[in-house]
C-alpha cells in the first residue's frame, strides 16, 4: 500500500499516542494533507529557518518534527523569520508537518526513555504527569442485554482510549429504580408503578472535542425512551513525561554532572551538594517545575534543561540536586530514536536532526 500522511501519522501514533501528550501541547498533523502521497519524509528537532533552507534545497513530501512548530495560536501565515512564516514556506513547498513533542516523551522507547538510557539509568519507572486538557468521563446505566452495544458503540465515537489501548470501561452492577409516566413507552416496567431493573454503570473517559458524538452514539444504542447519563471533567490517565531510576553503583554528584556532560555533548551547571548519589530522575527539554515530583519519587538528582534561579534554589533547599544541561541537549537522545522510528516507516529519510535548535552560542568570559 502507498504511504500517505495519514498512513505514516497512524503508525507514529501506534508507538507514541497522541492521548500521552501534554493537554497544551499541538501533536499531530500542523501543516498538510492527510491523504497526500509520502515517497520522502524529514526528521528534524525543530523547525529551525536553517531546517527550512535545507528542505528549499531538497523538498520532502513530508516533515516529522520533535518540536512543534506552531505551538501558539496562529492567525496569519506571511513571510519572514517567524513560526508563521517558516509554515508558510512550508506550505508554498507542498511539505506535510506533523509533531510528536510530548506524546513521544511519555511513550516506552521515546524522549524520556532514551535520556534515561543515556545517563545509565537501570528499570526506570515513569514520574511527572503530563496532563491532558478538558478530558471527560461519560457514565450511563444500561440493561445487560444492551450492554455491549452501548458500550462498543460510545467506543466508536471516541471515547475509552487510554494510551495503546482501546474500549477502555469501568463496570459495576447495581439497581436503576424509576416510576413511568403516563405518556412513556418505559422499555421494560409498567406505568405508574415503581420498577427496579438489574442495570450495569459503564464509565469511559474521552477528550472533550468526542463529547458530543459520544453521547449521541449512546442515546442511539441505548434501548431506554430517556436514557440516564452524566458528563464530568475530569483530570484523567495521564502519561508520564519523565523517568526515574537507580544508577548501577553510587557516584559523587561531580562525577554524575561530568558523564551527563560528556554522554549529551554539551555543558552541565550543577546545584546541590557533592554527597554520592544513586537514585536520578530525568525529565527531557524544561523540567524545572518537575522539582517537587522528582524528590517525592525518591531522586537524589534532577538531570534536565531550562531550570530558572529560584527553581535550583528551592530544590537544594529541598534536599535535591539539580544538573541543567540544557533543553536541546537533553532531548538529543530522544530525537535520534525518532529518527529510528520514522526511517523503518519510510523508504526515503532524510536526516535533519543533525541541525541544533540550541538558540544560544558558546558562553564567554571576561
Amino acid at each position: 500500500m502507498p504511504l500517505t500522511v495519514d498512513s505514516v501519522g497512524k503508525e507514529i501514533d501506534a508507538f507514541a499516542p497522541r492521548e500521552g501528550a501534554a493537554g497544551w501541547d499541538p501533536v499531530g498533523l500542523q501543516i498538510g494533507d492527510a491523504a497526500a502521497s509520502v515517497e520522502t519524509i524529514a526528521v528534524c528537532h525543530e523547525v529551525t529557518e536553517s531546517v527550512v533552507a535545507a528542505l528549499e534545497l531538497a523538498p520532502v513530501d513530508l516533515i516529522v518534527t520533535y518540536h512543534p512548530l506552531l505551538l501558539e495560536a496562529t492567525r496569519s501565515l506571511t513571510a519572514g523569520p517567524t513560526p508563521a512564516g517558516r509554515a508558510y514556506r512550508l506550505s508554498r513547498l507542498g511539505s506535510s508537518l506533523i509533531v510528536v513533542h510530548t506524546a513521544f516523551d511519555s511513550a516506552p522507547g521515546g524522549t524520556a526513555d532514551a535520556l534515561a538510557a543515556a545517563v545509565g539509568l537501570d528499570q526506570p519507572t515513569g514520574f511527572f504527569p503530563a496532563w491532558r486538557s478538558e478530558a471527560l468521563k461519560v457514565v450511563t446505566f444500561v440493561p445487560t442485554s444492551h450492554l455491549e452495544a452501548v458500550a462498543d458503540a460510545m467506543s466508536e465515537a471516541g471515547a475509552g482510549n487510554i494510551g495503546n489501548y482501546t474500549g477502555c470501561s469501568f463496570r459495576i452492577e447495581g439497581v436503576g429504580t424509576f416510576v413511568p409516566g403516563t405518556g412513556a413507552e418505559p422499555f421494560t416496567g409498567e406505568r405508574g408503578e415503581m420498577n427496579a431493573r438489574a442495570e450495569v454503570r459503564i464509565e469511559m473517559v474521552a477528550d472533550a472535542h468526542h463529547r458530543d458524538a459520544v453521547v449521541e452514539a449512546l442515546v442511539a444504542a441505548h434501548p431506554y425512551e430517556t436514557p440516564a447519563f452524566d458528563v464530568f471533567a475530569v483530570q484523567s490517565s495521564s502519561a508520564m513525561i519523565g523517568r526515574v531510576g537507580t544508577l548501577e553503583s553510587a557516584i559523587a554528584f561531580g562525577d554524575l554532572a561530568g558523564t551527563v556532560a560528556d554522554t549529551l555533548d554539551t555543558t552541565v551547571r550543577g546545584a546541590g551538594t557533592a554527597k554520592d548519589v544513586e537514585r536520578v530522575a530525568v525529565l527531557p527539554g524544561s523540567g524545572g517545575s518537575a522539582i517537587v515530583a522528582a524528590l517525592e519519587a525518591g531522586a537524589d538528582v534532577l538531570v534536565t534543561g531550562d531550570v530558572r534561579h529560584h527553581e535550583a534554589r528551592r530544590a537544594v533547599d529541598l534536599g535535591l540536586s539539580v544538573i541543567d544541561a540544557g533543553h536541546a541537549a537533553t532531548e538529543r537522545p530522544g530525537v535520534r530514536a525518532l529518527y529510528d522510528l520514522v526511517s523503518g516507516i519510510g523508504p526515503d529519510t532524510v536526516d535533519l536532526t543533525f541541525i541544533d535548535p540550541n538558540p544560544w552560542e558558546e558562553a564567554w568570559r571576561s
